[in-house]
């Protein structure tokens, strides 16, 4: 649960940050921002 957590305030923070992005950025984002938390979830051991 943490790492979706972590997950969300990423494309939370993207989505406020970068409000004039396109919708093809912010799959890109969403996708990396879930590989990300992928890796977190390998190396922190959640």
């Amino acid at each position: 649960m943490k790492v979706y957590i972590i997950w969300l305030v990423g494309v939370i923070a993207w989505n406020f940050g970068v409000p004039g992005a396109a919708p093809i950025e912010d799959v890109i984002v969403a996708i990396l921002l879930s590989f990300l938390s992928m890796g977190l979830k390998k190396y922190l051991k959640f």
